[in-house]
């Protein structure tokens, strides 16, 4: 077993590095000597391997690391402009009428302007499409018209009438135009108006008979 054993240890140490091979030794001689004298051996090899590698953290073994910088594009995604991304509004659309509509202006025209010039028929259809889009009254054609003690026609009946030529031209006309012959919400003639109130309204214009006011 002994003779094996050497032979093993002696295979072994042929492949071993130089140092390692000294490890080994001073390993097996440990056994043989005293304390001082193996303390001494540990030391001096230690120090021939020191020697023979020398250490990395000499200034001129280092390999200096450069920093990545990152670019711009890379550190953070700019973030695109709300005011690029925005869309336009949408133009407000225009409103459509109905047929319906469209005569029933024509004959309250008919009833109220009758003898008056075409401008006077158009502005007393502009009156009813300006209340359309002011505050305390309806937002339509119809309501408008129809709303209580607005218009005598409607209380007399001459609303169903037919309209005359001029009449539904005048109506067709404000329907379609955005520039209206006036921007008053009442109209009444002077001559024959016996309520106060109405002529209390501050007045802005006069076309033929009658006053339109605000």
């Amino acid at each position: 077993m002994t003779t094996k054993f050497a032979a093993l240890a002696v295979f072994l140490l042929c492949f071993m590095p130089a140092t390692k091979i000294e490890h080994a030794q001073a390993s097996l001689m440990l056994t043989k000597k005293t304390k001082p004298e193996a303390k001494q051996l540990l030391t001096h090899i230690n120090n021939d391997e020191e020697e023979s590698f020398p250490s990395l953290s000499d200034d001129k073994d280092k390999k200096k690391v450069k920093p990545i910088k990152l670019s711009a594009r890379t550190e953070k995604k700019e973030k695109p402009n709300s005011n690029e991304t925005s869309s336009h509004p949408k133009e407000k659309e225009e409103r459509k009428y109905s047929q319906s509509e469209k005569e029933l202006l024509s004959r309250l025209v008919h009833a109220e302007a009758k003898g008056e010039s075409y401008k006077g028929k158009v502005a007393v259809a502009s009156v009813v499409l300006n209340r359309t889009e002011e505050r305390g009254f309806p937002d339509t054609i119809r309501g408008v018209i129809y709303q209580k003690n607005a218009f005598e026609p409607v209380a007399n009946g001459s609303i169903n009438q037919k309209a005359d030529k001029d009449s539904i031209e005048a109506a067709e006309e404000v329907l379609s135009d955005k520039n209206r012959e006036t921007e008053a919400i009442f109209f009444y003639n002077p001559k024959t108006a016996s309520d106060d109130w109405i002529r209390s309204r501050k007045v802005i214009e006069r076309i033929g008979k009658h006053v339109f006011a605000m």
